[in-house]
C-alpha cells in the first residue's frame, strides 16, 4: 500500500512530454497542473480550444515557468483523433506519458460522429484509437507509460456485443457508462499483455478516482445533490491517476484507486477490478471489435 502518497512524491519531470486528454477541467486539469509544476511539458488535449487555453492560462498564472500547450482533440470523432496524432508526431519525437482521462458520463442518448453510442465511442473507442496511433512513438520513448481512467462503475459493466450502440435496447445511460468503464480495463489488460511480447519498455496502467466531485457529473442530479456530502476534492481524486502515471513500482496491467472504504476516497493504492473485468476472452474479443470499428490496428 502507498502510505499517504501524494504529489510531493513526484520527482522532477524535466524533459518528459505528457499528453492529458480532457485536461481543461476536473481530474485531467489537476493532473496536468501538477505535472506542469513538476516541469514536464504538458499538452492539454481538449475538444474546446477556448476552454483549453483558459486552463493553460490558469496553470501559467500559478507558475510562470510552466511548459503547457493546447491541442484540439475530439474523441467522438475519429478524423479529429487522426489529425491530433499527425500534428503531435510532426512536432514531437517522443511521448513519455499518455493519460487517457477524457470522458462523458450519463448524457442523454446520442452518437459520435462515426455512429457509436456516445459513451462507449468516446470513453473507450476514442482512446483505443488515439493510443493505437501514438503507440509507436511511445515504443521509441524509454520508460513510457499509458494510463487509462476507469471508474468504480465498471463493476456494473457487462458489454453486449450484439448491440454496442444501443439500437435494439432501451437506452440506460448509467449502464452504458459502466460498460464503457469496464471496456477501459479490458483495454488495459489486453494492451499490457501485448506489450509484454512486443515492447516491455512501455507500460499501461488503469486507475479510478473514487467518488470525486467534478463537472463530469453535470448530467446527474443524484451526484450533484450528494457530492457535497460524500465526494472528495479534485486534488485527492487526481492522486490515483498521478500514482498510476509516475510511481515506478506500479507494474503494467495494474489497477489503482483510493485506499478508503469501498474505494470511495483516500490515498492511492493498487486495487482489484471485478472478476468480469479480468476475463481474458472478453478482453481479446473487445480488442478485435475495437480494431474493426476504429480501423486502427496496433
Amino acid at each position: 500500500m502507498s502510505h499517504q502518497w501524494d504529489s510531493s512524491n513526484i520527482p522532477d519531470q524535466t524533459g518528459r512530454t505528457v499528453v492529458v486528454t480532457g485536461a481543461n477541467t476536473g481530474i485531467g486539469y489537476e493532473a496536468a497542473r501538477v505535472l506542469a509544476n513538476k516541469k514536464a511539458h504538458v499538452i492539454l488535449a481538449v475538444r474546446s480550444l477556448e476552454k483549453g487555453n483558459v486552463a493553460a492560462e490558469k496553470i501559467r498564472a500559478q507558475n510562470d515557468d510552466a511548459n503547457v500547450s493546447v491541442m484540439t482533440l475530439d474523441l467522438a470523432d475519429l478524423s479529429s483523433i487522426g489529425k491530433f496524432s499527425d500534428d503531435f508526431k510532426h512536432e514531437h519525437k517522443s511521448l513519455d506519458l499518455l493519460i487517457n482521462n477524457a470522458g462523458v458520463m450519463l448524457p442523454p442518448y446520442s452518437k459520435t460522429k462515426d455512429g457509436f453510442e456516445i459513451q462507449f465511442g468516446t470513453n473507450h473507442l476514442g482512446h483505443f484509437a488515439l493510443t493505437g496511433l501514438l503507440i509507436e512513438t511511445m515504443k521509441h520513448t524509454a520508460g513510457s507509460r499509458i494510463v487509462n481512467i476507469s471508474s468504480i462503475a465498471h463493476k456494473s459493466g457487462n458489454i453486449q456485443f450484439d448491440d454496442l450502440n444501443w439500437e435494439t435496447r432501451k437506452y440506460k445511460s448509467a449502464k452504458a457508462y459502466s460498460d464503457s468503464k469496464i471496456a477501459n480495463i479490458y483495454f488495459t489488460n489486453e494492451l499490457s499483455k501485448k506489450l509484454v511480447s512486443s515492447c516491455d519498455d512501455v507500460s499501461v496502467v488503469a486507475a479510478h478516482p473514487g467518488w470525486t466531485g467534478t463537472d463530469l457529473q453535470r448530467h446527474s442530479g443524484f451526484f450533484t445533490f450528494l457530492n457535497p456530502f460524500f465526494s472528495q476534492g479534485v486534488s485527492m481524486g487526481a492522486l490515483p491517476t498521478l500514482y498510476a502515471a509516475i510511481e515506478r513500482s506500479v507494474k503494467s496491467g495494474s489497477y489503482i484507486g483510493p485506499s478508503g472504504f469501498m474505494e470511495v476516497k483516500g490515498y492511492p493504492k493498487e486495487v482489484a477490478a471485478s472478476a468480469l473485468a479480468n476475463d481474458e476472452e472478453i478482453a481479446t474479443k473487445l480488442w478485435h471489435v475495437s480494431e474493426k470499428l476504429t480501423g486502427i490496428s496496433y
